[in-house]
């Protein structure tokens, strides 16, 4: 299983994505498919920014697209000094064994001015999950 990475720069935030498919949380024979993606979000700019929101279009190949808005990322809404970082993981859950994710976080800098940092499309392939029982 190959190991992909997903990045952006955007107004001076890099988002980094790594996902990967959680065979031992899905059950493909009742499609539920399990995937995990990790995040840094690396503040590459000369100004802080706090990261108040996110924005997300989860598609899944056999029910389409639903989009996701919420505050913050896993309960947090960090602030990113320059060259500060902020990683975290979280999860979602297909009803297909293949879809895509990608996004927006909307930040603050200190001067006030906002801006939407883009999250870069990310591919979710369960790895033979179609071929073979579990």
């Amino acid at each position: 299983m190959g190991t992909h990475f997903y990045y952006r720069i955007t107004d001076g935030v890099r988002i980094t994505v790594r996902p990967s498919y959680r065979p031992d949380r899905s059950r493909p024979a009742q499609g539920q498919f399990v995937f995990a993606y990790a995040v840094r979000i690396e503040n590459v700019g000369a100004q802080s920014a706090q990261l108040l929101s996110r924005r997300w279009l989860i598609h899944d190949s056999l029910r389409g697209d639903n989009r996701v808005e919420g505050a913050g990322v896993v309960g947090l809404q960090p602030t990113l000094p320059p060259g500060g970082v902020h990683e975290y993981e979280s999860f979602c859950e297909l009803r297909s064994p293949s879809g895509y994710m990608e996004g927006q976080y909307h930040f603050v800098r200190a001067d006030g001015s906002a801006f939407d940092a883009d999250i870069p499309r990310f591919v979710l392939e369960a790895d033979g999950a179609s071929g073979r029982a579990s």
